[in-house]
């Protein structure tokens, strides 16, 4: 059945609230610090408390929604998420790890299961659907820290899960509206419908999604990189703050909006031939930033940019896909905690290595270590499909 995009334009407004709900915070932690009296070791503990919160939640969340209704585990989500932004506003500051924790729950909840849905709703155009999708979750990665600036200028640091709580609200109504899906059954079949530890652990050993897996954690890792140490190597060589600020916005554009297109091709050509393009596109152009400067920093930027939006919608449409039938909830949940995993690893090791060896060779090594997946991806992941 064709659908209208509407449907993935309000499922990608709610995956926008975790988006925008992770770096509103995130991004002005500092002015928090100074509120509070905590270091820059609390800072990432804070961080981290979120993305810690959806790699336990998604698969779990992604699991009872197959059992109980994805629709309705989704809106629990979503309300779980905005009660604990709006909780901000009336207890000790100092338990902000709390809330935080608590809103990376609601997020792994809402998150896994509106992307999951995608898959649901969308028999056919299922990747364009899902480019659309990451194409407005992931705006909440360009808007957050512009509309948590505007915000501090002229309130203070708990106005920001004010404003979560205000888009929670919004996402709430809009997904109420959503028809319910035709497989939302919240049933399994009759040999497993025990919500079992091996039940659950079986979407992480599926044959032929571990090559996918793996690709989503190669591919994070190198958003992370991207847009955690590009702006490092954009000051080693000592350019104007305002350099910085466009080429990592241009970066997120480039990444947002190849999405929808590299969903198109998908479904008109093949999920995995754009998957292994996307990610050697992002693979090269990881290794070659340390190497080229002015116009030409800018562009391999970019194109590292839009191949990692390739990568990454172009796995939730292939993963769906590849889910079997009555486990696809669980299955999307997994894929997310695998996206955190890598986020979180890109960093850190870039990190390590460019500490040891240099920050040239942090980048050549990481992009290296991505592209040897390729050779794993044709010769054994495509004969699986």
């Amino acid at each position: 059945m064709r659908r209208s995009l509407l449907i993935a334009g309000v499922l990608g407004f709610v995956g926008f609230v975790t988006s925008f709900g992770a770096h509103i915070v995130a991004v002005n932690l500092p002015v928090y610090a100074d509120q509070v009296g905590i270091g820059v070791a609390l800072i990432g503990v804070l961080i981290a408390a979120y993305d810690f919160a959806e790699i336990i939640a998604k698969p779990i969340f992604g699991a009872i929604a197959d059992r109980q209704g994805m629709k309705r585990t989704m809106l629990l989500g979503i309300a779980l998420f905005t009660a604990a932004s709006a909780a901000y506003l009336v207890v000790d500051p100092r338990l902000l790890i709390v809330i935080r924790f608590l809103q990376g729950v609601g997020a792994a909840a809402l998150s896994a299961v509106s992307l999951a849905l995608i898959g649901v709703y969308y028999d056919e155009r299922r990747g364009r659907a899902y480019g659309v999708y990451n194409a407005l979750k992931g705006a909440g990665y360009v808007v957050s820290p512009l509309v948590g600036g505007a915000i501090l200028v002229s309130s203070h640091f708990s106005a920001l899960f004010l404003a979560c709580a205000l888009i929670g609200v919004i996402a709430l109504g809009l997904a109420a509206f959503l028809p319910r899906p035709e497989r939302d059954t919240g049933k399994l079949e009759d040999d497993d419908d025990d919500f079992s530890l091996k039940s659950f652990l079986a979407v992480f050993r599926e044959p032929r999604l571990l090559p996918w897996y793996g690709v989503t954690v190669v591919n994070m890792f190198f958003v992370g990189i991207l847009f955690g140490f590009l702006p490092v190597r954009v000051h080693a060589g000592h350019y104007p703050p305002l350099y910085t600020s466009v080429l990592l916005s241009a970066v997120a554009a480039s990444y947002l909006l190849i999405q929808p297109l590299a969903g198109m091709l998908a479904d008109k050509l093949s999920a995995a031939l754009t998957i292994r393009a996307g990610l050697a596109l992002a693979g090269l152009g990881v290794i070659a930033i340390p190497f080229v400067s002015g116009a030409l920093l800018f562009i391999v930027a970019l194109l590292a940019g839009a191949g990692v939006g390739v990568v990454w919608t172009n796995t939730d449409t292939l993963i769906s896909r590849l889910a079997k039938e009555g486990k696809l909830g669980a299955t999307m949940g997994a894929a997310g905690s695998f996206k955190e995993l890598g986020d979180m690893l890109g960093p850190i090791l870039i990190g390590l290595l460019a500490q040891a060896l240099g920050l040239p060779l942090g980048f050549v090594i990481c992009g290296v270590l991505g592209l040897l997946t390729l050779p794993f991806i044709s010769a054994r992941a495509l004969a699986r499909l």
